[in-house]
């Protein structure tokens, strides 16, 4: 039973690399065409074209992650924020309420002197 098994294995092993060898002979093919049906005569063209292409905006950062667009914090904010502290609202709650990241919220509580000192 197990030996039928393991021929089986044998069997699907070799198809796998028959596969494999038939995808990268397609996937060779199919690459060696791309400069060509994009205008370029030669593959060092095509590349050295998409070197010098600029960056597009937008793009995620270095981290993989997209950037948040920088809050601006008006003097309205800082009364929205302090009005929130005084009803009892947490740095979490404020923050996700007004649209400002918590690091923000925690500076304006600093900047108004709302943040209790540490002992």
């Amino acid at each position: 039973m197990v030996t039928k098994q393991i021929k089986e294995l044998e069997v699907t092993k070799a198809k796998i690399v028959v596969l494999e060898r038939s995808i990268a002979k397609k996937l060779h093919k199919e690459l060696s065409k791309l400069p060509a049906k994009y205008g370029f005569d030669s593959l060092g063209e095509f590349i050295k074209a998409l070197k010098s292409a600029p960056a597009v905006a937008g793009t995620k950062a270095k981290s993989g992650k997209k950037r948040r667009r920088r809050s601006v914090i008006t003097d309205a904010t800082r009364a929205s924020v302090k009005k929130l502290v005084e009803s009892g609202k947490t740095g979490s709650q404020i923050a996700k309420a007004l649209g400002i990241s918590l690091p923000s919220v925690q500076n304006i509580k600093k900047a108004l002197g709302l943040v209790k000192a540490r002992s």
